[in-house]
């Protein structure tokens, strides 16, 4: 386990945040506390047991894979925390929402992937700077139980062509990958442990194996966005915001769930969803659960 980078009163210093940029991504980096991590992890996994045969009106897994600040407090809680968002400032500054929050869950001895590619290649938002990624171990992030692999300074290249898998072993929305072929001594095994976490540009290639340990390998993914930045495809999008002000008014405000599943909250998911899939499924020849 690699120790966490030093922060500078809880802040990205210049030298961090450069190397941010030169990469497109930095590691290992304090988060959460150990022990935070490891009671949202109790606290997923005892959602999970007491929702997953509850009457919802879409799978679980589908609120945990979109949107889940949406509908669980937890995970509003986590984008909101004061510890990330004063890493996150040092890349966008002091105006920050959250574009999206949820799950990335592999059980333990199974082969799903996430396939090599770059996030913002269907989000309609275009090749923004202003967009980064929190990923944040709730158990280990490590080679054998399918940690994320990157691609040094891939952020640097336009919006690349990728290719829709819909492989069932894919935990991306259309099992997206990017035509292009990625050599392994190119990428960074990025190994980071519960108490950790990762950040990286919207432009970086990055991909993950399966997860062959015997533990599940639990992540809680915050996207976060500046204000400035703006839907280019579909007619509206929606954000929350977590710090500073939104002068711009390019996003819907949502406000943090009160309980989970709660029935406004259940409204707001499903007018989100049905919005986000004109724009993350467009052109898309294949189908899947997440999205209508």
């Amino acid at each position: 386990m690699l120790p966490s980078l030093v922060l500078q009163n809880g802040q990205l210093d210049p030298l961090l945040q450069r190397q941010y940029w030169d990469d497109g991504y930095l590691f290992p980096l304090p988060g959460l506390s150990r022990e935070e991590a490891l009671t949202y992890r109790a606290e997923i996994e005892a959602i999970e047991e007491e929702w997953l045969d509850n009457g919802l009106p879409l799978p679980l897994n589908t609120y945990k894979r979109i949107n889940a600040h949406l509908v669980m407090p937890m995970v509003a809680q986590i984008a909101m925390h004061p510890a990330i968002l004063d890493v996150v400032e040092g890349i966008l500054g002091p105006d920050i929402m959250v574009f999206s929050g949820e799950f990335f869950i592999k059980e333990p001895r199974t082969r799903q992937i996430v396939s090599m590619h770059q996030d913002l290649t269907y989000w309609g938002l275009g090749a923004i700077d202003g967009l980064v990624t929190a990923w944040i171990p709730l158990s280990p992030a490590t080679p054998a139980s399918g940690c994320m692999d990157f691609v040094r300074a891939s952020h640097k290249n336009a919006i690349l062509p990728h290719e829709d898998t819909f492989d069932a072993n894919n935990l991306l929305s259309r099992g997206q990958e990017v035509k292009v072929d990625v050599p392994d001594d190119q990428k960074t095994t990025i190994e980071i442990h519960p108490g950790q976490m990762s950040l990286h540009h919207g432009l970086t290639i990055h991909g993950s194996g399966p997860n062959t340990s015997d533990d599940r390998r639990i992540a809680c993914v915050i996207r976060y966005i500046r204000p400035d930045m703006k839907q280019q495809v579909g007619d509206k999008d929606y954000a929350m915001l977590a710090r500073g002000e939104d002068r711009h008014g390019n996003f819907i405000h949502v406000p943090p769930p009160s309980t989970n599943f709660a029935p406004e909250a259940m409204a707001l998911y499903e007018e989100i969803r049905i919005a986000q899939s004109k724009v993350m499924m467009r052109g898309a020849t294949g189908k899947t659960e997440m999205y209508t």
